[in-house]
């Protein structure tokens, strides 16, 4: 079994992570797991301190405020690296993804550096969006696909498993969006330093307890991103 790490990034998700990271243990029971948490106003970082007191398999970083997703992952590649982890699995603090669908992503990674739960792989499947967000996830995949090169159907999908010696194979201080369009960026700087991917279908159900985190200044910055992208080197 690989020394693996399960990365959450929250934000007032004190409803949704109890129960979350009692999925994720049950789906890797030798898995340990991070909470990296932006100072959430609704006890999310006090209760997982509370848990962490408890439960020796999992740890929290605890950060002064809302500094974004990108962000928030990046910390915690940085400190499974420096721990020596050998995979690191992220997922959202919502429930969109399927924790159970953990074990086989992780199984891809012995023939891939980077699996991805993908909702446009064959058999993936979305829902509770509604038809205008489909419409704009399946384009901006699509756009991201056609001008950056990359050889992934989803590349804005949270639900990954890595390698971390792929991870080491890039300076994630280059890695300049915060935000959501991190997701994109890091899939393209891993395949310029030629990392390879595997898709895996899952269902991705929209949260149905708190608020989204998307909004417009997110989708512009994943504008902004594709432009840096298509006018930088990885």
């Amino acid at each position: 079994m690989h020394r693996t790490l399960v990365a959450i990034a929250t934000y007032n998700e004190r409803e949704n992570l109890p129960t979350l990271v009692d999925a994720v243990e049950a789906a890797l029971p030798e898995a340990d797991v991070l909470i990296i948490d932006d100072n959430s106003p609704d006890g999310t970082g006090r209760w997982a301190d509370e848990r962490a007191a408890s439960d020796p398999r999992l740890s929290v970083i605890h950060r002064e405020g809302k500094l974004g997703l990108g962000s928030a992952t990046i910390t915690a590649f940085r400190w499974a690296l420096e721990r020596e982890y050998e995979r690191v699995a992220t997922t959202d603090a919502d429930w969109s993804h399927p924790p159970e669908e953990l074990p086989a992503l992780l199984a891809l990674t012995e023939s891939c550096d980077v699996a991805i739960g993908s909702r446009y792989a064959p058999g993936g499947k979305i829902e509770g969006w509604p038809f205008s967000r489909r419409v704009i996830s399946r384009v901006m995949n699509r756009l991201t696909r056609f001008l950056l090169r990359v050889p992934v159907k989803d590349s804005s999908g949270a639900f990954r498993v890595y390698r971390a010696s792929a991870l080491g194979r890039i300076d994630l201080g280059r890695i300049s969006s915060s935000g959501y369009a991190y997701l994109e960026e890091i899939v393209w700087r891993l395949a310029a330093a030629g990392a390879t991917f595997a898709e895996h279908p899952i269902t991705f159900r929209d949260r149905t307890v708190g608020s989204s985190k998307a909004n417009l200044a997110e989708a512009r910055g994943k504008f902004a991103m594709l432009w840096r992208c298509l006018t930088s080197r990885a």
